[in-house]
């Protein structure tokens, strides 16, 4: 049958490109000028362009590969970049270029059609893995906080109508191996073998292909919220008040209420609006790890668990039952989490707005300075939420008050536990 749309007849393994077949566009990561670096060009691309593992658009690829079978989409398709620079400048920041510094997103990645538009015009499929634009929030929480006084208009951050104006960026995980094995303490080699295995070997490339230093994972990555100034990120003497949030699309969202999860990022929202209300600048850093990236259907199989056991939900075996499911406690990691930080080129965080030992410690590791922690206020938890709660406090979350004491742990009532 003759090949149709643009499709050759025979399929290419992009991992065996053939010997003396080097990209024209080698990646220098660190490098300071983004000529010199060179484009991110993924696996969809021509032999000779490609130099990246993986394709554009993280786990969103596999819905293009439906729109091209299902002949919506034709596969040679190119984006037009017309108008779709950032609203905002970001960078360059001397962290793009620190070695080590960031090894989980491209730096460029918003600057693509800037420094790249003779190759774009060329045919070459470089595409960015962020962008940057304006935006209002309506939140029904915020608008309780202005009449109860707590949240001022001010007609430029809270508008007469209640709505918030941000700048949000959307950024795509680009992974340059070396560095995040570095990162992880691990040899790169072990690294690309488990990666390769663990994805069922769906990119033979990690193992076949060591002169491919760059992988676009197929996972979700980040939303970032700013309000005020985002030239103020950068200023270590800048009042920036920040929340890294971690996905939890039921709470979030839909408001699900055993967790604090959307009561603590509406309260992280709240305290970064004031912030750039009082000439700072606030953050919300939103990243797509549902589950603690563990997944949801794993999230509710646990809870499952938790409710049906012995005794109920308790706090003593809040994350006993996560490890009993997933094998694990915790698949965050947050040793990645700080690269965005340096991309913005944040030096200090004022206020940090989690309770997390672990994003704390990650933060502070990577060389930013954290002045003041600020807990959940205790009226925003809800009952249900009580028993993650004192496990998290329990287990080393930060508390102005001393941790509990095994035997004053609650269950979902608030009642005491007898023994933890």
């Amino acid at each position: 049958m003759a090949p149709s749309d643009n499709r050759p007849g025979h399929i290419r393994l992009t991992s065996h490109p053939g010997a003396g077949l080097p990209t024209r566009f080698p990646i220098a990561w660190g490098e300071s000028d983004a000529r010199r670096r060179g484009p991110v060009i993924g696996t969809v691309s021509r032999a000779a362009d490609r130099n990246a593992i993986g394709t554009h658009g993280g786990s969103y690829s596999l819905y293009r590969a439906l729109a091209v079978s299902s002949g919506a989409l034709n596969p040679i398709q190119r984006p037009d970049l017309t108008n779709t620079a950032p609203v905002v400048p970001i960078g360059p920041h001397p962290q793009w270029s620190e070695p080590g510094r960031i090894v989980s997103l491209d730096p460029f990645g918003h600057l693509v059609a800037n420094h790249f538009s003779d190759l774009i015009g060329e045919g070459v499929d470089i595409r960015p893995t962020i962008a940057i634009t304006k935006a209002r929030l309506t939140l029904h929480e915020l608008q309780d906080a202005m009449r109860s006084g707590r949240m001022r208009v001010d007609g430029s951050i809270v508008r007469d109508g209640g709505d918030i104006s941000v700048i949000k960026a959307a950024i795509d995980p680009v992974w340059h191996l070396p560095g995040i094995a570095a990162r992880f303490g691990v040899s790169e080699e072990r690294l690309r073998r488990t990666l390769f295995e663990q994805t069922g070997g769906m990119y033979p490339e990690l193992v076949t292909r060591p002169d491919l230093s760059v992988f676009l994972p197929p996972i979700g990555g980040m939303t970032l919220y700013i309000f005020g100034d985002p030239s103020e990120l950068a200023d270590p003497k800048g009042q920036i008040t920040c929340r890294v949030h971690d996905e939890c699309n039921g709470s979030d969202v839909f408001g699900s209420d055993i967790c604090t999860c959307r009561p603590y990022l509406l309260h992280g929202i709240e305290e970064c609006v004031a912030a750039a209300q009082s000439g700072g600048v606030g953050l919300v850093v939103y990243n797509r790890k549902e589950g603690r990236a563990l997944g949801e259907v794993t999230k509710f199989l646990v809870y499952n668990a938790r409710k049906r056991q012995e005794g109920g939900d308790t706090a003593a075996k809040y994350f006993e039952r996560t490890e009993c499911v997933a094998g694990v406690q915790d698949a965050r990691f947050q040793e990645l989490m700080p690269d965005v930080l340096h991309w913005l080129g944040i030096k200090r965080i004022a206020r940090f707005i989690s309770m997390s030992d672990m994003k704390h410690d990650a933060i502070v590791r990577s060389g930013i300075e954290i002045g003041e922690r600020v807990p959940i206020p205790d009226n925003l938890i809800p009952v249900d939420a009580r028993v993650e709660m004192e496990a998290k406090k329990a287990a080393g979350y930060y508390t102005p008050d001393p941790a509990p004491a095994p035997e004053v742990l609650l269950d979902t009532q608030g009642r005491p536990l007898e023994e933890y």
